[in-house]
């Protein structure tokens, strides 16, 4: 198992989207208890516009298909997205 953070940011005006979506994405993590060690999302003053999750996974490939069908992304929120291998190296995740 490795580490990967998946970064996301919100299109423009993408915040509707966000919010109809918002719990729906919080059941897909949910629902993969233990995959998802650390996340939450970006901030632009008090209104979120974007997201960050660590997630461990057997490879990218799983890491890839876990942020390609996450309710967020098949709605079209995100302007772009990312998704790389990632070590801790200072702190710890829990």
């Amino acid at each position: 198992m490795a580490l990967f953070v998946i970064s996301w940011l919100d299109r423009e005006g993408g915040l509707p989207i966000r919010l109809a979506t918002r719990e729906a994405h919080l059941k897909y993590v949910a629902d993969r208890p233990g995959m998802v060690k650390l996340g939450g999302p970006f901030l632009n003053g008090d209104e979120m516009a974007g997201s960050m999750l660590i997630v461990e996974a057997e490879d990218l490939a799983a890491a890839q298909a876990f942020h390609d069908a996450d309710p967020y992304k098949l709605a079209g929120l995100f302007e772009r997205s990312t998704v790389r291998p990632w070590r801790v190296t200072v702190g710890g995740l829990a």
